[in-house]
């Protein structure tokens, strides 16, 4: 329509159906080159939906498949069934991955680790988590989860934007756009990525996993970095000095607040606002990072390994430094959970890793009053298979990816505390009670913060998208 503003009255009928059919192409390529073009009004008033529990989320999330039978999940019958072939009964014609299906057996392998009651509750927890076992009357764990996938990178991404296919927006972000940031300094949605003490080769973590998906840019995730600068490109360039900074980002958004009025592209809005919050975290990033107020019995509680950058105790207590400054969701990776071979060498390290960083975290949360409004998880993508890998006289045996039952814990944020909910069978191989889908967790997690999942849309190629996609429902079970 532009080019029809600007039409000359005295020109002829020719040139003006010319040019205006040019401007009605342009605007149909567009629409179809730009599918997200009149997608639904970001963060509506009506959020949240109904008053919420919790006010954020920090998931401590243990990538490549914790072993739920070595940790969360207590089988003695199964000391009974050692090195024998796992009955037809029991599989009932499950698919099996690749990696074991040479092998001429299935042997069922016991978990060698001791578990003991703890807590008022009574409920089991392995000798790998002392430290989370003394905190048990304050999780919730759920021993009944499964999952569609089978892999390692469709199962992350499953449960970290509800397809497993990627190119979904993921839960963080699907926050970030519902309920907007609690702090103008800080991003809404933070990332942090640790190094197992035992470094081993595991799966890669892309960035995709804390990306927006369809959603705009600007909700995507910030990665945290454990070591050189916290976020990159943050750093103002050799010579030029914070007031310099400034008036170059006033005179950029100047030009382009010129460039969206003829536009109207909503990217350049996020543009600006980006250039906007890294002038902000130039100052806060480096005080939120800076932990030298931290008293000694911070040390105390989370574990020395608090101090090196980069470790996962390290980051717990940057976790909570970024729930107290009001960021909605703190995503906390820990790499090398996947286990098909040496399964002890490697799961008494990882838990050591995590245990007591873990615990302290819930503590720490507590003692400030900060647990009743804050939703913790512990878990991974899937659990493990019951079998061996390499078979259960093998010395150096593991256990396969099993994604029909495992277990994980929550905490706070208007969760139930001292639940055990769920059940598998004496072979922790099926779910015999109280199934919980990966949809059905994020419903869940949700519902804690004010939001209907059903109602938490964004159109998109024609559609309305949620987070759960077209299932989900809300375990009222599991809440406070």
């Amino acid at each position: 329509m532009t080019d029809c503003a600007r039409y000359d009255v005295t020109g002829n009928r020719r040139s003006f159906l010319q040019r205006t059919a040019y401007g009605l192409g342009a605007l149909a390529l567009g629409q179809l080159l730009a599918p997200t073009v009149g997608a639904s009004t970001e963060s509506p008033t009506t959020l949240p939906h109904h008053p919420p529990k919790a006010k954020r989320v920090i998931c401590l999330f243990q990538s490549g498949g914790p072993s739920h039978l070595d940790l969360l999940d207590y089988k003695p019958a199964l000391k009974a069934q050692f090195d024998k072939d796992l009955p037809d009964s029991i599989r009932q014609g499950q698919r099996i991955t690749g990696m074991v299906s040479g092998q001429a057996r299935l042997p069922v392998q016991p978990s060698k680790y001791t578990f003991r009651q703890a807590g008022a509750s009574g409920h089991w927890w392995s000798e790998l988590l002392p430290y989370t076992s003394q905190v048990a009357d304050r999780l919730c764990v759920i021993r009944s989860m499964h999952t569609e996938a089978i892999n390692h990178d469709p199962a992350i991404t499953f449960l970290q934007t509800g397809s497993q296919q990627p190119g979904r927006p993921s839960f963080g972000s699907w926050l970030d756009y519902g309920l907007g940031s609690a702090n103008a300094n800080l991003p809404a949605f933070v990332v942090m990525i640790s190094v197992p003490a035992k470094v081993t080769a595991d799966q890669g973590l892309l960035a995709r996993l804390w990306g927006a998906g369809f959603l705009p840019s600007r909700h995507q995730g910030v990665l945290l970095r454990g070591s050189g600068e916290p976020v990159l490109y943050l750093d103002d360039p050799p010579g030029i000095t914070r007031e310099r900074r400034r008036v170059l980002l006033d005179a950029t958004a100047d030009l382009n607040r010129h460039r969206h009025e003829q536009l109207g592209d909503p990217d350049i809005e996020t543009r600006i606002a980006q250039y906007e919050m890294a002038f902000r975290m130039q100052s806060s990033v480096p005080e939120l990072t800076d932990l030298r107020d931290e008293p000694e019995s911070v040390y105390r509680l989370y574990g020395e390994e608090a101090r090196q950058p980069g470790t996962f105790a390290r980051n717990c207590l940057l976790a909570r430094r970024l729930a107290e400054r009001g960021v909605r969701f703190i995503q906390l990776y820990h790499r090398g959970w996947d286990h098909h071979g040496d399964l002890a060498g490697r799961l008494p390290a990882l838990a050591r890793d995590t245990d007591q960083p873990s615990a302290a975290l819930i503590a720490d949360l507590e003692q400030r009053g900060m647990l009743d409004e804050t939703l913790v998880m512990w878990g991974g993508e899937f659990g493990r298979t019951v079998y061996a890998q390499g078979g259960a006289s093998y010395e150096n045996y593991g256990r396969d990816h099993h994604g029909r039952a495992f277990s994980l814990w929550l905490a706070g944020g208007g969760i139930r505390p001292g639940l055990a909910y769920g059940a598998t069978d004496d072979f922790g191989f099926n779910i015999v009670e109280n199934p919980v889908h990966i949809h059905d967790l994020q419903a869940t997690l949700l519902h804690c913060l004010g939001l209907d999942h059903q109602r938490l849309t964004y159109r998109y190629q024609g559609r309305q998208f949620r987070l759960t996609d077209v299932h989900g429902r809300v375990v009222r079970d599991l809440l406070a």
